[in-house]
């Protein structure tokens, strides 16, 4: 394809009916006023589509419009442009044909980027035309930094066999911190965590390697492995980000650091802990800028509210703050900050310990009180104590299911009328991974499927299209893409306070599964099938744990 002519977006859109001259008009002024692009002011104006307009300069150039959703860019060509200048000149190598590269670009108008990536390509080009939305997002899936920390973790690896160099430099404790070896790694470590979209950094020293794995959806991924020699290095650079004591090696330690990575702040909890072969570490990342869900916006049957642990909490304290009402957190650690709220980090080192915190928290004069988890017997009874003098107490237990937990508290000690009068509902919860939109396709369950549903669907199980993820650039080829929580909820009826109060758990668990009929956690990810949210897979994993 000939280099493109100039155009002007403007007059195009207008020409086109996109855009009346009046909007065109409003627009330019707005450009003048801001500096911003044009096309992004009519954008965010609402006066037309990213697509729109992408769709038009397409018809304008006699070029392709390619949408990045859906197509799947061949891994092999994408390496010619370097991400850098992909980033720079919005440009993106989709595919060869007929001798010719596709380049997919955001700005065909911009004829100096086109230039310059003719010129970085050394190959005749085939233009296209793509959204800058989904070309930025294709950017960040499909330039892996793998082989980047891979390069990193040999530089320090270099470094810290050099006798010469000093190991402050090597941490970066002194000027110029920003290109330490270690620095440059855990930086990268960071930003292709959140690209990927990763909950957990986890840093394992193993015999002969230093294994660094993320968790994505729930699951863990091997992102690279390194010479054990660099282990040492890591691990003290984050306990001097989060304040740790590294002169300690022999105890587990927990402490938390913020970073800020392309605009979004991030919120790092730390954990280390000794291992045969070294301090093994795992971060959570928590980003403070993705703003709390609403419980209406949850996807969750009527029934039920939440999804998530933390975020089951924090939706509905964020329903329940009102100037109006006092509420108290007691948590370990503070995992989100809510204006309005008094959050208190537990801290059993100086003896701030949930049951002394809690006691303290009852003479502050609340209405709600978070109870971060009941830990044991103490905690568990200022919690039922504080529910039966009239607080609303909201608080976390980890057990099998809703019918397990009045039963768990009374193993834990707790007495039978506390139990039986404090609880008014429970909430269970699991995550199950989503099918990926981009690659999700029909599926013909297997034998062993076609059997489980059929005990839980009957003679509707051949009517339903199942769907499963083939795998893509989207999800990693995973086939999942996010999580959704299934659900199931227990309403503490006159008939099971009486059971707990007759002390009798097979009484209780037969009166609760009579009431819970058809709204389990099981049966909430059968619903998710059929919907095609997930796989048959997931919910059969889902109770594959219930029955554990």
């Amino acid at each position: 394809m000939a280099r493109p002519e100039k155009i002007r977006l403007g007059d195009m859109l207008v020409q086109q009916n996109l855009v009346t001259g009046e909007q065109l008009k409003l627009a330019l002024d707005e450009q003048k006023r801001s500096g911003r692009k044009l096309g992004r002011v009519l954008v965010e104006s609402g006066y037309v589509t990213e697509e729109g307009i992408s769709m038009g300069l397409a018809r304008q150039l006699g070029a392709d419009f390619i949408d990045l959703k859906t197509f799947k860019p061949q891994p092999e060509l994408i390496k010619l442009l370097p991400e850098a200048q992909a980033r720079r000149q919005r440009a993106l190598v989709l595919s060869e044909r007929a001798g010719m590269l596709l380049v997919g670009m955001a700005d065909p108008t911009d004829l100096t980027a086109f230039d310059e990536v003719a010129r970085v390509l050394k190959r005749e080009i085939d233009l296209a035309v793509v959204t800058e939305s989904q070309l930025l997002s294709a950017i960040d899936r499909v330039y892996s930094r793998a082989a980047e920390i891979s390069g990193l973790a040999k530089e320090l690896t270099a470094d810290m066999g050099d006798i010469s160099t000093e190991f402050g430099n090597i941490l970066g404790l002194t000027a110029g911190a920003e290109d330490a070896p270690v620095v440059k790694l855990l930086n990268t470590v960071f930003e292709e965590a959140l690209k990927m979209r990763a909950s957990d950094i986890h840093i394992e020293p193993q015999e002969k390697s230093l294994v660094i794995r993320f968790r994505i959806d729930g699951v863990l991924h091997v992102q690279t492995e390194a010479d054990s020699k660099i282990s040492t290095a890591l691990v003290l650079r984050l306990k001097l980000m989060s304040g740790l004591d590294i002169s300690e090696k022999r105890l587990p330690q927990d402490g938390r650091f913020a970073i800020k990575l392309r605009s979004t702040s991030i919120d790092i909890r730390i954990s280390s802990m000794p291992t045969q072969h070294g301090e093994s570490v795992v971060m959570r990342l928590l980003a403070q800028n993705t703003g709390l869900l609403q419980l209406d916006k949850l996807q969750m049957p009527p029934r039920t509210t939440g999804s998530g642990k933390t975020t089951t909490l924090y939706a509905a304290l964020n329903e329940l703050n009102t100037p109006e009402k006092k509420i108290i957190t007691v948590e370990d650690p503070v995992e989100y900050r809510l204006p309005g709220l008094n959050q208190v980090q537990v801290h059993e080192k100086i003896d701030l310990s949930f049951s002394r915190v809690l006691r303290t928290a009852l003479r502050q004069d609340p209405d709600i009180i978070l109870l971060g988890e009941m830990r044991d017997q103490e905690t568990a009874e200022i919690g039922m104590r504080a529910a039966m003098t009239g607080h609303l107490v909201l608080s976390t237990l980890h057990t099998n299911d809703a019918l397990s937990t009045p039963i768990r508290l009374l193993d834990m000690g707790v007495p039978r009328y506390m139990v039986a009068l404090s609880i008014q509902m429970v909430l269970a919860q699991r995550l199950v991974r989503v099918i990926c939109e981009n690659c999700s396709a029909p599926h013909t369950p297997a034998p062993h499927e076609h059997l489980w549903l059929k005990v839980e669907l009957g003679d509707q199980v051949d009517s339903i299209q199942y769907k499963s993820g083939q795998g893509c650039s989207h999800c990693a080829n995973t086939g999942y893409q996010g999580r959704q929580a299934v659900y199931e909820i227990l309403d503490m009826n006159n008939a099971l306070v009486e059971a707990v109060n007759r002390g009798d758990p097979n009484e209780f668990m037969q009166i609760g599964r009579e009431q819970m009929a058809g709204n389990t956690l099981r049966r909430d990810a059968v619903r998710l099938v059929i919907s095609g949210r997930t796989t048959i897979d997931e919910a059969m994993r889902i109770s594959t744990q219930l029955d554990d």
